[in-house]
């Protein structure tokens, strides 16, 4: 399962013409399992101006299988893996990152992202990332 991250879905609905959403549309197209966080679909419908298309985006994300912190044990995760990052002297800027990461390592999915933090996570606590395709 393949846990699209916020960075992906804002070039993908800006119609940006980047390696990331072409990919994306790819994945959608070949009906590739992906899913999102409740903390993704908050990042992506805050970012909506126009009442209309946020109302539809928020019917096309619920459609999606949905992951979210599974407790306490989430958020203890999350810190352990901004401390790991910190260890190997690579900075996390944000700690939904971390968040999300947790939510992605404990249900065992991979993170498709266009996020530097997602890079420092998965090179100093073993995530795992979707490796970008040229399409």
């Amino acid at each position: 399962m393949i846990l699209v991250d916020t960075s992906v879905w804002i070039d993908f609905l800006r119609g940006r013409d980047t390696m990331h959403r072409r990919m994306l549309h790819d994945l959608i197209e070949t009906d590739e399992d992906l899913c999102i966080t409740g903390t993704i679909i908050t990042e992506i419908l805050q970012g909506i101006k126009d009442d209309r298309t946020c109302e539809e985006m928020k019917e096309y994300l619920v459609e999606f299988p949905r992951y979210d912190p599974t407790g306490i044990d989430t958020y203890i995760e999350a810190a352990n893996l901004y401390r790991k990052c910190s260890k190997r002297g690579k900075t996390v800027r944000r700690t939904i990152d971390c968040i999300i990461a947790a939510i992605a390592i404990e249900n065992d999915l991979v993170v498709f992202h266009n996020d530097t933090d997602f890079d420092h996570i998965a090179e100093s606590a073993g995530l795992k990332t979707l490796p970008l395709r040229r399409t």
